[in-house]
């Protein structure tokens, strides 16, 4: 008898532990599961934003605003995406920078603004889905070759800005947006 209930005595400690086991690896996929459809709807928020962004390239109507600029030996530095930009509505591109603040720079907003006409504008997409617009950029007080490189499914963009004149070279680190949802501020250009 003693050992019938020991039988049933462990039958039941195993069936509880066996429960417990299960509701463990429920709970696991559970998690899994909600993570999974987190990452899938960021992903599906990010190509909507890369298709907006994309959209504004092919209607040459858009800006990147730049939170980082690098200039040609390495040295960068972080800045306000408001007022440090590469713009291009239809054929008129702006690039501004501005480091110091108002009343400063040639541009009365610490910095430099210039505008130009876009030409040779062309946009290629790559394997991956990534998109590069190149365009040149002149005008009296500038001739530059820009590059814009976005990845797929962000907003993350640079913009390589490569002077035709002596070959110095800015790139701007930071988002696209078009154009009606910008919020830069442009200074008296040069």
């Amino acid at each position: 008898m003693k050992r019938l209930l020991f039988l049933l005595l462990v039958l039941c400690l195993g069936t509880g532990t066996t429960m417990y086991a299960q509701d463990k690896k429920a709970e696991k996929e559970a998690k899994k599961a909600e993570k999974a459809a987190k990452k899938a709807a960021e992903e599906a928020a990010g190509m909507a934003v890369f298709e907006q962004c994309v959209k504004a390239m092919e209607n040459r109507h858009f800006a990147v605003e730049a939170y980082r600029v690098e200039f040609k030996r390495g040295q960068f530095t972080n800045v306000n995406s408001g007022t440090n930009f590469v713009q291009l509505k239809g054929e008129e591109a702006t690039i501004q920078l501005s480091f110091h603040g108002p009343g400063l720079g040639a541009n009365g907003m610490g910095g430099l603004t210039v505008d130009g006409r876009a030409e040779d504008i062309d946009m290629k997409t790559d394997k991956k889905g990534n998109v590069t617009f190149r365009m040149r950029v002149k005008d009296a007080s500038v001739s530059a070759t820009i590059t814009i490189k976005i990845a797929k499914g962000t907003d993350q963009c640079t913009a390589f800005v490569n002077s035709d004149f002596n070959g110095s070279r800015v790139n701007f680190s930071g988002v696209m947006k078009p154009a009606g949802l910008s919020k830069v501020i442009k200074g008296r250009a040069w």
